[in-house]
């Protein structure tokens, strides 16, 4: 039975699942947009919310969460960032689906930031 099971496999082993989350977050952080698997930016979604909620209290624990889930320069732009979501309870990400890719037919979509007055 699957009661109480979330997330998704991606047809990977658990290390290789966080690296690919940590990569897509912090791609997603430097450049504001990504465009990837619909299954991936529903799973990028709550990963990087997290991040930013904690990214707002601007204090050594959350620099040193956030130092632990992304690189350096993702770490410095999500700073930043949690200054100007200061306001914004929540939300931070969108989520735009696409037509299916061409080769395999698979499900793609848009996952992008939200700037903080919209």
């Amino acid at each position: 039975m699957k009661h109480k099971k979330k997330g998704r496999k991606f047809g990977r082993k658990r290390d290789q699942r966080r690296a690919l989350l940590k990569g897509l977050a912090a791609n997603l952080i430097l450049k504001e947009k990504i465009k990837t698997t619909e299954a991936k930016a529903k799973e990028t979604r709550p990963f990087v919310e997290k991040l930013i909620t904690k990214s707002k209290k601007q204090n050594l624990s959350s620099v040193r969460y956030l130092s632990k889930h992304l690189p350096a320069k993702a770490r410095k732009k999500i700073m930043e960032l949690g200054k100007t979501y200061q306001k914004r309870p929540g939300g931070y990400t969108r989520i735009i689906k696409l037509r299916p890719r061409e080769k395999d037919s698979a499900k793609m979509a848009i996952i992008e930031l939200l700037k903080p007055e919209d």
